[in-house]
């Protein structure tokens, strides 16, 4: 398929909040570049820090670790657990509650965030571990 459209560029400069309580730079996504399935941002979770805990409601998550030590709590209850370092994809599936911890108190841990969603805020939902 031929497509004559224009190559987009993007260069966040300052994070937006999210209903995960970290800062996200917002790189592809419907609003930025038109894209139509796909979003992709930069995540930061400080040093010590804790996104609340949250799902994505019909969207699947691949995420790369560019910086960091991270434990992510997850699946119901927040039960299971797996620890990620710099180099590491994940891939989380679409509805699984999960939480990242930021393993240092003094280096923020940074990843690039890719999600089968044009407007990946949209299909955010918070999760309550307890039920």
């Amino acid at each position: 398929m031929h497509h004559d459209g224009d190559i987009i560029t993007v260069r966040p400069d300052v994070p937006v909040d999210t209903l995960q309580r970290l800062p996200n730079f917002v790189g592809i996504s419907g609003r930025t570049a038109g894209a139509t399935a796909l979003s992709m941002n930069v995540v930061v979770i400080p040093a010590g820090a804790r996104a609340a805990p949250h799902y994505h409601e019909g969207y699947e998550t691949a995420i790369y670790l560019l910086q960091g030590e991270v434990q992510t709590l997850y699946g119901d209850g927040l039960a299971k657990s797996c620890i990620n370092r710099a180099g590491d994809f994940l891939f989380i599936p679409a509805g699984v509650p999960h939480q990242p911890i930021n393993l240092s108190a003094n280096t923020d841990a940074i990843a690039l965030v890719a999600r089968n969603d044009p407007d990946e805020q949209e299909s955010v939902r918070a999760y309550d571990p307890a039920g």
